[in-house]
């Protein structure tokens, strides 16, 4: 059964962990792509919506949020595996050093509409 279960990256190593864990993960996984699906929704809104901004600054927030949408979309497919694969080796979890990444584009996005604006 496991040779038959995709990704075999993940689910081919270690042993089966606790259904609680693994299910734990998942929903850490649909958190991030909630919220990359809001930040994908933020960016269009942006580009259809007039705040008043500059027309090259709009355009560049709108593209600022639409690719940490991206971002956050796909890494948080890579960090379900990797901790998939952790708890199945039972190695420590792995650490999320890009969630700064996409907490400073939020900031720097808020800055842009709150100065802007003021």
């Amino acid at each position: 059964m496991t040779g038959s279960r995709w990704p075999r990256g993940v689910y081919g190593s270690g042993d089966e962990p606790d259904y609680r864990f693994s299910f734990a993960n998942e929903r850490t996984f649909l958190a991030w792509i909630r919220t990359a699906l809001a930040l994908l929704a933020s960016g269009v809104a942006v580009d259809a919506v007039d705040l008043g901004l500059p027309g090259a600054l709009e355009t560049g927030l709108s593209l600022l949020l639409v690719g940490l949408g991206l971002v956050c979309a796909v890494v948080s497919w890579v960090r379900w595996a990797r901790s998939e694969r952790a708890m199945r080796d039972q190695q420590p979890l792995p650490s999320f050093a890009i969630g700064l990444v996409l907490a400073v584009g939020v900031v720097v996005a808020a800055v842009v509409v709150l100065v802007l604006k003021a």
